[in-house]
């Protein structure tokens, strides 16, 4: 008898398709019948990034999962969208390549939640979309996906209203006291207090890429920019290859450092392979939870800061066009 009640449970296990201590995501999208896509996880499902093939217009992944988190599905027009990971469950992805703001994933509640959210934001105009997503985070605030709201609408966002940003990081630290991300968020918040317009080099040391030490002194006596970038990202690539492009030009008078969101140094190290400029580009492998971004404020990809010759902000998260013009009036 016993024998047959454990047959009976590893079929139903297998038929489940899920293996206990995994996470799995099975999908279909239309207009998009073969290619890949990455998936990281930014509070450590899993380390580093992977690549999810699509074939046929179909896909699936699997991942080892001892606790609940986050994966972030990044597709190839760069857009993300978030799967909530639990063990021992799976999901399933459905919708339109072309209109991605509309997948739907179902399987799990938080997941499930996330879709509704992302339903009531198609049609709504971005004060509106705002809205939602303050009411989604103060009506959920004990889910995983209420963090992710607050990050991508509140935290990581160029023009962050602090005020704001602190008041609902309170609300779900209260609902989600033992979440280390969470807390992460909260001192991230009062770390972007500390470093707002007029606020001094903060002090650091660090190892860039080729081993050499780099401190505050570095960025000191110049005019000076700090930036995150990922070689997986378009945008912040393209932001690093200007910048270096107004370094070659201005030399001496400017000082760059990246801090690169990279999972893999060599990954990185072969990204900068042709950087003529010498500047310090910093990869612990750590991504977004590298202490770096805590230091001087930054939370997101092609993030950056601005300081003056005498070492204070004047500047910070500007587009690259922005951060072009406001470094050529310091320069000059």
């Amino acid at each position: 008898m016993k024998r047959l009640i454990y047959l009976t449970l590893t079929l139903v296990l297998v038929a489940c398709g899920t293996r206990r201590g995994y996470f799995n995501l099975d999908g279909r999208l239309l207009n998009l019948n073969q290619g890949e896509f990455y998936v990281y996880s930014p509070d450590g499902v899993f380390d580093g990034i992977d690549t999810i093939k699509v074939e046929g217009g179909r896909f699936t992944f699997e991942t080892q999962c001892k606790e609940s988190g986050t994966l972030v599905i990044v597709f190839p027009n760069f857009s993300e969208v978030p799967v909530f990971a639990e063990p021992g469950k799976s999901v399933s992805v459905k919708g339109d390549a072309s209109h991605l703001k509309e997948i739907e994933i179902e399987g799990t509640k938080e997941n499930e939640l996330m879709t509704a959210f992302r339903q009531q934001l198609v049609k709504a105009s971005p004060p509106e979309e705002m809205s939602y997503a303050e009411n989604f985070v103060k009506n959920n605030p004990a889910t995983a996906a209420s963090v992710y709201v607050l990050k991508k609408y509140f935290i990581l966002v160029p023009d962050v209203n602090l005020d704001k940003a602190a008041s609902l990081a309170d609300i779900v630290y209260k609902a989600q006291p033992k979440n280390g991300e969470v807390a992460r968020i909260v001192r991230y918040v009062k770390m972007m207090k500390n470093n707002a317009g007029g606020a001094r080099i903060p002090s650091f040391s660090a190892q860039d890429i080729n081993g050499k030490n780099i401190s505050a002194s570095y960025l000191q006596g110049k005019v000076a920019v700090v930036y995150t970038w990922a070689e997986w990202s378009y945008e912040s690539r393209n932001m690093r290859d200007r910048l270096l492009r107004l370094k070659n030009e201005y030399g001496n008078k400017l000082a760059l450092m990246g801090i690169s969101l990279d999972a893999s140094k060599r990954t990185c190290s072969f990204a900068v392979r042709s950087d003529s400029t010498a500047s310090p580009v910093i990869c612990d492998q750590l991504m977004f939870e590298s202490p770096l971004l805590e230091t001087f404020g930054l939370g997101r990809v092609a993030d950056n800061i601005v300081y003056n010759a005498q070492g204070r902000i004047v500047e910070r998260s500007l587009n690259i066009n922005e951060l072009e013009t406001k470094l050529k009036v310091l320069l000059n």
